[in-house]
């Protein structure tokens, strides 16, 4: 195998917590680490206790990031923690589609009110 070769596929999988802490959710690897070991972290809907869980591009991670409920997919795996717009490049905000289309598609106003139209 190449060395090129060899170097992409470690990169094609990561720890939980070492992407949560590179990719910036969270200041510190061991509060990536905490947030894991306390269930607060779900991936493909599934509660993940363990911070070695190995993730890989298209997971989706569910957590909660102050009073906000993070829902992103995993695009890349980063090398490292770099500026934020580098992290961000690695991972799409799924809940901000589900807001684009809600807003795109609204549903119907008055269908099931409650109130009878005269």
């Amino acid at each position: 195998m190449s060395e090129t070769q060899e170097t992409h596929d470690t990169h094609e999988i990561q720890r939980l917590d070492k992407w949560l802490w590179q990719t910036r959710f969270f200041k510190t690897r061991g509060l990536a680490q905490r947030m894991c070991s306390a269930g607060k972290v779900r991936i493909n809907s599934q509660r993940v206790r363990k911070a070695h869980y190995a993730l890989k591009a298209g997971d989706i991670l569910t957590f909660t990031q102050g009073s906000r409920i993070r829902v992103v997919r995993i695009l890349a795996m980063p090398e490292r923690r770099g500026p934020a717009v580098e992290a961000q490049r690695c991972y799409e905000d799924v809940e901000s589609e589900a807001a684009l289309n809600e807003r795109i598609n609204p549903p119907p106003s008055g269908a099931h009110d409650g109130f009878e139209s005269k």
